[in-house]
């Protein structure tokens, strides 16, 4: 619980930020929530190849500090720094090279395509940001230091919003404490969401590789001389449990932006009732991703010192905890999901529609939980190809299929894609569940054979 709880909170930064950016557009309009909603998936599935390749790095990092092996662990950081930061240069020049055209190739109408164009150009801008962000968050929770990341994830939010709030909307007057105030402001509405985003992001990067490069006790990489060459060893190692989440990313993202080609035809009203939703769903999954992160941490470091026992151990208790909380949380979610929606959008229709869908949600959180949290406790045993090809049968064959089914096929509007969802949740969970109950998840060995610098 010491691990998860910073770790929740570091999740729910997270979903702040989206909250935080979706909201304030959502106070402008359908349309500029739609532009936003458009790209939304396509920005997950550029920040699932960054966040997996920090993966990679830091379980082995876990690893070796479960078996005392500091200097092996920051040399290991050391490489990571190198590799992943380059990943996220050349993924930025991909991004850019296709922001002009991604709007359109995704099915979006004329109103929102400018916008959402824009919003996708300076993500990419903040993509080695983002990279850095990650990269030294993963490493201090795999040396057992969930506290900090949690608390910079919140700064980046706090700095989100301020950021936001001077760049989204015009100079505007306040009424405040009796008194009229004017307050400055670019009124840059989606361009501002964006840029406020990826500047809040680039202060918090500098921030977490500073306390996790240099601060740390564990992880300081100038504690020792070092090459920051990555090896071969230390790559292999890494593209052993990267490279299929790399795979799983790719096809789990790739269904995500082929649920948006389906619901983008249905209109920008459930299209921006879609993308709140989401949002708006990530309070319920809050701590089933908190709880991942600490599976992680603990079945790596488990592993690590060859406690097999105890790493089972910590897998399943970290699962019970996930589905119990995530059950009262979907409980919650259910009976206020029109409230929730309110507070996104001012639109009643965007509002009925995304508190409808949210409700058939809800019945799927449970289940959800225990994929994720068993997802983490696999990721923490360098155990990522079953994993991943369960993932990808679900994504593409239970909940893309069933939607184009239920939306072209039989019209049923937006409910037509989170029935499926719902569906292939639960079925996720329980194939999940039998994976964890299996001893096949943790037979990889990532400490044997490391040579110390």
């Amino acid at each position: 619980m010491l691990l998860c709880g910073p770790a929740i909170i570091a999740q729910l930064a997270s979903v702040m930020l989206q909250f935080i950016d979706a909201s304030m557009v959502g106070s402008l309009g359908s349309n500029p929530a739609a532009s936003i909603g458009l790209i939304a998936t396509t920005t997950w599935l550029f920040g699932g190849f960054l966040f997996a390749s920090c993966q990679g790095f830091s379980v082995q990092v876990a690893h070796l500090i479960g078996s005392n092996d500091f200097q092996g662990a920051r040399q290991v950081f050391r490489e990571a720094i190198t590799s992943c930061v380059s990943l996220s240069v050349v993924l930025a020049l991909c991004g850019l090279l296709i922001s002009p055209h991604l709007p359109q190739w995704l099915g979006g109408s004329e109103e929102i395509i400018r916008d959402a164009s824009r919003y996708f150009f300076i993500f990419c801008l903040a993509l080695p940001f983002m990279q850095i962000t990650w990269l030294g968050g993963t490493m201090l929770q795999c040396s057992g230091n969930m506290k900090l990341p949690g608390i910079l994830d919140v700064v980046m939010c706090l700095l989100d919003v301020i950021f936001n709030f001077f760049l989204i909307f015009p100079t505007r007057q306040i009424h405040l404490l009796g008194a009229d105030i004017t307050v400055p402001g670019a009124g840059m509405g989606v361009t501002g969401a964006a840029l406020g985003t990826g500047i809040a992001m680039a202060i918090t990067a500098v921030l977490m590789m500073w306390f996790s490069a240099v601060r740390s006790p564990e992880l300081n990489i100038f504690k020792e001389r070092g090459s920051f060459r990555p090896k071969a060893r230390t790559l292999k190692n890494a593209f052993g449990i990267t490279g299929p989440m790399w795979l799983q990313n790719a096809a789990m993202r790739g269904a995500h932006i082929a649920g948006t080609i389906i619901v983008a035809p249905l209109g920008p009203i459930a299209l921006a009732a879609n993308n709140f939703a989401i949002t708006a769903e990530g309070f319920c999954y809050m701590p089933g991703y908190g709880m991942a992160d600490a599976a992680t941490t603990l079945v790596g470091q488990s592993l690590g010192a060859a406690r097999k026992r105890l790493a089972r151990s910590f897998a399943k208790v970290t699962i019970f905890s996930g589905v119990a909380m995530m059950t009262f949380l979907a409980i919650i979610m259910f009976i206020l999901a029109p409230q929730i929606m309110s507070i996104l959008s001012n639109d009643p229709d965007v509002v009925s529609m995304g508190a409808y869908v949210l409700r058939i949600e809800a019945f799927a959180e449970t289940m959800y939980a225990a994929s994720i949290v068993a997802y983490g406790a696999c990721i923490g045993a360098g155990d990522t190809i079953i994993p991943s090809i369960l993932n990808f049968a679900g994504m593409w064959i239970v909940r893309i299929g069933l939607s184009l089914w239920l939306t072209r096929g039989c019209g049923w509007g937006l409910e037509g894609y989170w029935v499926p969802m719902c569906i292939e949740l639960n079925l996720r969970g329980i194939l999940f569940l039998f994976r964890i109950k299996g001893d096949g998840w943790m037979k990889k060995n990532l400490v044997s054979g490391f040579q110390k610098t």
